[in-house]
């Protein structure tokens, strides 16, 4: 048995395809099924379910994955130690993020990359309940996003709760100018207007629609999409307005557009930067999480103040 195992089953996990586990472990697929025949060879243990492609893991391949993630963990997590022992704290960063979060990622890594230059980020858009097994599995370092802050007690994951600034309406004035004359909508006044919204299995579309719906009302959604990029193109030309939560847009990338809040009930999620608990995160993790913190809390003070 050797590391590298490990990596392609926690890889085939992540994946759920031996084509796309092969791609990201660097290896052609006939070598990453050999190298995964042969651990459970040595394990003499069934570990995956195979047909004509990959079904899954068998009862004790779970087991496995466990000890495994925990393992590769702990192997990145040494290598990134090394690293910072030779050059500094640097490395790549892997972030989950819901999409819609009541933050701007990218103020955020701008903000750490001015006193912490030696990072680097990869960032993926996942769902709520994918991103906590992504955190549990170690698939990603830091995660941001909406949370039962009871769950992640749970997991004795750490977190930071984030600012939450309510909703706000997005609009082009030249082609809503009505929306003007308001700083504030009701749920009624919204629900007569077309709407740029995200997809209805997203997080922060099902929590609108139980809003508005427990208020008796539908929206009326012209243009739906994943892309947060597509969605204020849709605003910018007049489809529709959007509904998103304060925080998550920089203003200055669209100063044509405008914004008004809605009279909203809060979110039962809360959104909040979280890592793996003290002793498991990556040292690489544990140092943005710290550096994120501070940040985020100067930026609350700020908005305070405001």
């Amino acid at each position: 048995m050797d590391i590298k195992q490990l990596i392609y089953l926690c890889n085939l996990e992540r994946e759920k395809h031996f084509g796309r586990a092969a791609q990201i472990s660097f290896v052609s697929q006939p070598t990453l099924s050999m190298r995964l025949k042969n651990l459970e060879k040595e394990l003499d243990l069934s570990l995956i379910n195979r047909g004509n492609n990959f079904e899954g893991f068998t009862p004790e391949g779970h087991r496995v994955l466990s000890w495994a993630r925990e393992i590769v963990s702990v192997y990145e997590g040494l290598k990134l130690e090394v690293a910072s022992l030779k050059q500094g704290l640097s490395g790549t960063l892997r972030i989950g993020v819901m999409p819609q979060c009541s933050i701007s990622l990218a103020a955020l890594l701008k903000g750490i990359g001015e006193e912490h230059s030696g990072l680097d980020y990869r960032v993926s858009e996942v769902s709520a309940d994918r991103l906590i097994e992504d955190l549990a599995s170690h698939s990603v370092d830091i995660g941001i996003g909406f949370f039962e802050f009871s769950t992640l007690n749970e997991l004795r994951f750490q977190l930071f709760p984030l600012h939450d600034g309510g909703v706000d309406l997005v609009y082009n004035p030249q082609h809503f100018p009505q929306l003007e004359q308001f700083a504030q909508l009701n749920a009624q006044q919204v629900a007569e207007l077309p709407l740029c919204l995200s997809e209805p299995s997203r997080y922060f579309r099902r929590y609108l629609d139980n809003f508005f719906r427990s208020s008796g009302l539908e929206l009326r959604p012209i243009l739906e999409s994943s892309s947060i990029f597509q969605l204020m193109q849709g605003v910018f030309v007049g489809l529709g307005c959007a509904l998103v939560p304060r925080g998550h847009l920089i203003d200055e990338m669209s100063p044509s557009l405008k914004r008004c809040s809605l009279n909203i009930t809060p979110m039962t999620r809360h959104a909040a930067l979280v890592v793996a608990q003290a002793g498991k995160a990556t040292p690489l993790a544990q140092h943005f999480f710290g550096a994120a913190s501070q940040w985020l809390a100067k930026r609350d003070v700020d908005i305070t103040n405001i």
